[in-house]
């Protein structure tokens, strides 16, 4: 029988798990697996379950947001062998299941967890020490992820980020950059600057089809924004990016394999939605269709 690892981050969300477990489980069962359930208390725990079970698993499925997937991936990724990886979403905004077409249904996630196929996804590395699965991220709202309080996320949802980030639109802080990309090199003032592998960053910013994302491609999208002079500005910033427009005076799209910021200053970062610490300089390097993702089959 295929030995799955089923790895719950009790904290994430509504801790929905807990109604949907037994479905879970049946789930696996009906596919032919035969499951271990592995528990995550803190921070770090979830990179170092998946690092030591990989070798010993035919499939290894987390439970939880965004950042429980980025974890499980970081810790497959300092192994050889990596299993496949199946994703439940239970966190709050679940950017990536979003990009990945899953099931914010526990059962019908879990059906395709054992039922799926599979998608080689790229994973970024961050100046060649952590790994980060959809995005990596300076600036205006990224703080938000990290510095919401969890109890204000699961009632809010994604308006917690977005009545948090309106709080801080007064004091929105412009940092001199140096962005150096495949294709070239550019310099300016930027609020914002995005590496992304995803088509939702945030439950805000939305990347559509055609913009022609794709996560197996060996290429980000970096999203920049630039400085606005004036409150009519901003505002017409928030108007291209609900309307998708990333080619604009203020709001740009590029393609990059790596991609290299150079600050004045230490700057804060996020990756995956979690304290990316603060840098100078930082390199974000694309490993193509490192991991083996398993997805719905219609998507």
């Amino acid at each position: 029988m295929k030995k799955l690892l089923l790895l719950v981050n009790p904290h994430a969300g509504k801790g929905g798990f807990r109604a949907g477990m037994g479905d879970i489980l049946l789930a696996f069962h009906k596919a032919g697996f035969s499951t271990t359930v592995a528990f995550t208390d803190k921070r770090g725990d979830a990179p170092r379950i998946a690092a030591e079970a990989a070798g010993e698993y035919d499939r290894i499925v987390c439970v939880g947001g965004d950042g429980t997937l980025g974890e499980t991936v970081s810790g497959l990724m300092q192994v050889e062998h990596r299993p496949a990886l199946g994703y439940i979403p239970m966190g709050t905004t679940n950017d990536c299941a979003v990009t990945l077409g899953l099931s914010h249904d526990p059962e019908k996630a879990a059906y395709t967890a054992a039922n799926g196929v599979v998608l080689p996804m790229d994973v970024g590395r961050l100046n060649g020490r952590s790994f980060f699965t959809y995005v990596a991220a300076f600036g205006a709202f990224t703080e938000v992820s990290y510095e919401t309080p969890q109890e204000q996320k699961l009632v809010l949802g994604r308006m917690a980020y977005i009545l948090d980030g309106m709080r801080r639109l007064p004091n929105l802080t412009h940092r001199w950059t140096k962005v150096e990309y495949d294709n070239g090199m550019l310099e300016d003032d930027f609020i914002f600057g995005a590496v992304t592998n995803s088509r939702s960053v945030a439950g805000v910013i939305h990347l559509n089809e055609d913009s022609g994302v794709s996560l197996s491609d060996g290429l980000f999208e970096v999203l920049l924004i630039r400085t606005p002079e004036s409150m009519l500005q901003l505002g017409a910033i928030v108007t291209d990016i609900l309307a998708k427009n990333f080619d604009s005076d203020y709001v740009m799209l590029l393609r990059s394999k790596n991609v290299r910021f150079t600050f004045r200053d230490p700057v804060s970062w996020t990756a995956d939605g979690e304290d990316g610490g603060k840098h100078i300089q930082v390199l974000c390097e694309n490993i193509p269709r490192a991991i083996d993702m398993i997805v719905n089959p219609y998507d």
